[in-house]
């Protein structure tokens, strides 16, 4: 009986140990290094479908992402840090009037353009802000600025644009920012709440699909450069017809843009009221984080299961602190890239 006893014990204790050591192995490969450096980038989410889209268009718009994003990626190969990486490539998208980011941001209700952009430091978890700004040519410098030249987090509107004179930053006529086709799209939407006011309509046009979809063009970016560093921006014009000053998860830390050494870089872009309510970009950190999740795992339960089930619709671009990468989208489309250390490029719009 003794012997069986002990025989028993030492088969437990044999198989426990095994078990412990296929776990440890099994954290061991899920935190292998991917990549020395890598860069992921969006241009927006939404209502993107490949029969509405010209192959001109369709052409343009992968051109441009991949322009970007090479930009970005020339600088983490020679070296170069995360933060340098995040802002160059976030400059090229803000100079383009294909995304809804600087030159080609959409209009508020009273015909303006209002600017908000964000940055975050994974290495310091420092971070930089602006909201509302109209005159500051590349609103993710003028983040950075606030990040690196003064005390504060946030800044918007005047007090942004009085900022950004004093630290040289390139000031801009407003007039810079219209386009043609945005300011189109501001008088469609105006056109169609008078008309749904006609018809004693009593459902606000604000949440018209319209509206929604058309302040999808936010941009951003995580880098991870070879020292180690993630850093994540994200630049937008937010949504069009927007009164009242609205601001959306763009330039919330924590919803709009996240980063952390520990764990991940994240950009967001949707429908910002969600992405506030649900702190987004952190909530995936935080899964990594207390849960050890993968940054798939955090990605799909956020945006899949989470942002979901509350009505959000967007998605986020992350990398991790290995150089994985994840996409990770609920709606038809979102205009997005990656290049790893070995430079492979990968350009998708649409869903697979």
């Amino acid at each position: 009986m003794k012997t069986q006893i002990f025989l028993l014990f030492f088969l437990m204790t044999f198989l426990g140990c095994k078990n412990e050591s296929n776990s440890s192995s099994k954290e061991k490969n899920t935190d292998v290094k991917q990549n020395e450096f890598a860069i992921i980038i969006h241009g927006g989410a939404g209502t993107i479908l490949k029969k509405n889209m010209s192959d001109e268009k369709e052409a343009a718009y992968k051109a441009k992402l991949a322009e970007a994003i090479k930009v970005g990626h020339t600088i983490l190969k020679n070296g170069g840090t995360s933060q340098e990486a995040v802002v160059k490539t976030i400059q090229v998208m803000e100079k383009s009037p294909l995304f809804n980011a600087g030159k080609g941001a959409v209009f508020t209700n009273s015909g303006t353009n209002e600017l908000d952009a964000s940055f975050m430091d994974g290495n310091t978890l420092n971070a930089g802000a602006v909201a509302g700004v109209k005159d500051v040519k590349s609103p993710i410098e003028l983040a950075v600025k606030v990040m690196t030249d003064s005390d504060h987090v946030m800044l918007s509107g005047d007090g942004a644009s009085i900022f950004a004179k004093e630290k040289g930053l390139e000031i801009v006529d407003p007039s810079y920012f219209y386009t043609e086709r945005r300011f189109k799209s501001l008088q469609r939407i105006i056109e169609k709440e008078k008309t749904e006011l006609d018809h004693d309509d009593k459902t606000a046009a604000f949440y018209d699909s319209d509206i929604k979809n058309s302040k999808f063009g936010t941009v951003g970016c995580v880098a991870l450069d070879k020292n180690g560093n993630i850093a994540a921006g994200t630049s937008t014009g937010g949504m069009t017809n927007k009164r009242w000053g609205r601001i959306g998860d763009a330039p919330i830390i924590g919803s709009g843009t996240y980063a952390n050494n520990l764990t991940c870089g994240v950009s967001s872009t949707g429908w910002g009221e969600y992405f506030i309510r649900s702190q987004v970009a952190y909530d995936i950190s935080a899964q990594m984080e207390y849960q050890q999740k993968t940054l798939k795992e955090a990605t799909t339960d956020v945006i899949h299961n989470k942002l979901t089930k509350l009505g959000g619709t967007g998605g986020v671009v992350a990398l991790d602190k290995n150089g994985n990468m994840s996409f990770e989208f609920n709606t038809a489309g979102m205009y997005r890239a990656s290049m790893n250390d070995k430079g492979q490029l990968v350009v998708k719009i649409y869903k697979e």
